[in-house]
């Protein structure tokens, strides 16, 4: 399909024009335009693949191959040439040395072995993969859309300094132009080069203020992301070396014909890169880092789509994972970071530091239901990250909103937004309910994910999901009800928000509402399908039966229509809000005990004792460190073993 090169391309050109061009008023025609012709692009790119009737297709692009993989080459080696000069100019050495290994590795193995072996389809469109272009095309371009407004504020915060807009829109545009190649390569190495392309735009992006802080963050998501690029790479030099072959299907026919066992060294591989730019521990915390980056950054690459790179490359490899070296990491790992993720958002009240552990809680429950490798695991991990991409690029774009006008990203400080941004705080209320109450599609796939969880017989799991679930309610309960409690005498602050930010929070509560309301015809039309031709299996009957997930949507209809029927002025009489004491009179106020006037007051329990994120972490760290290192070293008895019966041809 033309379509996929289109937006692969037109992405790229529009990102040099934006780095080009400095106006304001050429940047936000520019930028709206674009984002309008990608969205519209992804939407069509699904119908023209529904139209082909097929379930999934292939470009084999035999004539251009050579070329296209030597460019890629070309732009590897420069790319790692600019990581070691950077590492050596900030003192960041290990960066320096990761590019130095991982750059000659590459180009070794391009020009040797991987030049001999045949790819017979480099690129590969199924329903899996249309899922992730629309995730991009339109959450993508809504947030650039959000952006525009964003940035203008924030400039106008860092007023005296270099406005470095242009570069900031050109790397945001550049990672939807390399997400669009990554989620349809299937040719390994393409993707790798992809893979590494989303790395260096979110370092870049990270460093953005150049602060301090912000060059030491960038850093650590760069190292942590480079180990997962030598490992990515280990696993197609594995794969081509052991089993002469460079594409994904191939390895997933594998599992599919039950011999994932066989291939489990470069699956082994390619889920610990996986885990890494999904940010599992013990690599999550360049996603706590990242949150130093302006608020667009954190809600496109480290919430709605980079991150889920990682689940969307361990979700294809499912059928490998199941009950093997790498299943069991995987699952263990995601299942264990899930937890403690979870746990460490309760004693946080920085508003962006929650969704992220949030964030990071959420990839490891999808990272968990691809590790266990079955179909109704496979199934309620598609759906989480299908509402999670939505939900939770909602929930940043707010925050950054509310940062921006109320001054200060802490929950504490977000008493009475209902008065002062009425509009906002509904949106934030809308988007939180998304995240774990009923009848919504978050707590929906989470308890498909439990009941999979359950048929697979791995009651610590279950385990791990239902404390996990308690502590998600916990967390959002708590912001949920800082946000709903009305403050009278608070001014009305709703019209200093841009339009765009309006426009955009908009859109994305009405999608995150609409998902919701068309669960079964997602489930239908995209994620049953795909699943039955993975597996090779017909007649699949979902996690959630047909008739369960329509009374759900029922109730959603309902719900929403009792909002609208109760939803403006009352008639009936209100009378003055009872605090601790008599009321002075304008709710805020209150006669104490001793006739002293008292501030009114709500604060929250944020149980630092028992969930502080420096207890959580190292638990996390030690555990999910332990169980990978003991993983590679049975790998690497079989690698030597494999080597061994080679005669040393490696």
């Amino acid at each position: 399909m033309s379509t996929i090169f289109f937006l692969i391309i037109f992405a790229f050109v529009v990102a040099l024009a934006l780095l080009v061009l400095k106006t304001d008023a050429v940047r936000n025609i520019l930028v709206k335009i674009s984002a309008a012709v990608i969205a519209a692009a992804s939407i069509w790119l699904a119908v023209e693949f529904f139209r082909t009737g097929e379930d999934a297709v292939t470009f084999a692009m035999e004539g251009s191959h050579a070329i296209i993989s030597n460019v890629m080459l070309a732009i590897e080696v420069i790319l790692a040439l600019v990581v070691i000069f950077l590492g050596i100019k900030h003192k960041k050495y290990l960066a320096s040395v990761l590019a130095a290994i991982q750059a000659p590795c590459t180009v070794w193995f391009e020009l040797t072995k991987g030049h001999h072996i045949e790819v017979v389809d480099n690129l590969y469109i199924d329903r899996l993969s249309v899922i992730m272009i629309l995730i991009v095309g339109i959450v993508g371009s809504l947030i650039c859309v959000y952006a525009l407004g964003y940035m203008k504020d924030f400039q106008h915060h860092h007023a005296g300094e270099a406005d470095r807009r242009p570069l900031f829109f050109f790397l945001m545009f550049v990672f939807l132009s390399a997400m669009f190649g990554l989620v349809v390569s299937n040719n390994l190495v393409w993707m790798f080069f992809f893979w590494e392309i989303t790395t260096l735009c979110s370092f870049f992006l990270i460093g953005y203020t150049r602060t301090e802080e912000a060059v030491r963050n960038s850093f650590r998501q760069l190292i942590l992301n480079l180990i997962g690029g030598i490992a990515f790479l280990c696993g197609i030099i594995t794969l081509g070396t052991f089993y002469g072959t460079l594409e994904l299907t191939t390895l997933i026919s594998y599992g599919v014909s039950g011999l994932g066992a066989f291939v489990v060294i470069p699956t082994m591989f390619l889920a610990l890169a996986g885990l890494t730019k999904a940010a599992q521990m013990p690599f999550h915390s360049w996603l706590l880092g990242a949150m130093v980056a302006p608020t667009p950054t954190s809600a496109l690459l480290h919430s709605s789509t980079m991150v889920k790179a990682g689940v969307f490359l361990i979700l294809k490899l499912a059928p490998v994972l199941g009950f093997n070296m790498a299943g069991i990491m995987v699952m263990l790992v995601g299942g264990i970071t899930f937890l403690l993720a979870s746990f460490a958002a309760i004693s946080q009240s920085n508003a962006k530091r929650v969704l992220a552990y949030s964030t990071i809680a959420n990839l490891g429950l999808i990272v968990t239901c691809g590790g266990i490798g079955a179909v109704g695991a496979v199934w309620a991990g598609i759906m989480l990250l299908i509402f999670h991409a939505i939900t939770k690029s909602l929930l940043f774009l707010c925050v950054g909103t509310a940062e921006h006008q109320i001054g200060s990203r802490d929950i504490e400080d977000m008493d009475g937004l209902f008065g002062r941004l009425p509009r906002l705080a509904a949106f934030m209320m809308i988007g939180i309910s998304a995240m774990f109450l009923a009848p919504l599609g978050m707590l929906i796939s989470k308890w498909a994910a439990m009941t999979a969880f359950i048929d697979s017989g791995n009651f610590i799991l279950v385990a791990i999901i239902c404390f996990g679930s308690a502590a998600t309610a916990f967390y959002w309960t708590k912001w949920l009800g800082k946000l709903s409690a009305i403050m009278a005498s608070r001014e009305n602050i709703e019209s200093g928000v841009n339009k765009e930010e309006t426009f955009v929070h908009g859109s994305l509560v009405l999608m995150a509402i609409a998902i919701c309301l068309v669960f079964p015809f997602v489930s239908k039309i995209f994620v049953i399908p795909y699943i039955e031709n993975v597996w090779g299996i017909g007649n699949l009957s979902a996690t959630l039966s047909s008739n369960n997930m329509i009374i759900m949507c029922v109730m959603l209809a309902v719900l929403l229509i009792l909002i609208l029927l109760f939803y403006g002025k009352t008639s009936k009489k209100i009378v003055p809000i009872y605090m601790a004491g008599a009321n002075t009179g304008d709710n805020l106020t209150y006669m104490g005990s001793m006739q002293t006037e008292m501030t009114q007051s709500l604060r929250n329990w944020y149980m630092e004792k028992y969930f502080g994120e420096k207890k959580m972490n190292i638990l996390g760290l030690a555990s999910t460190t332990a169980i990978i290192c003991v993983v590679f070293a049975m790998a690497t008895g079989t690698i030597i073993m494999m080597i061994t019966s080679m005669g040393g041809g490696f």
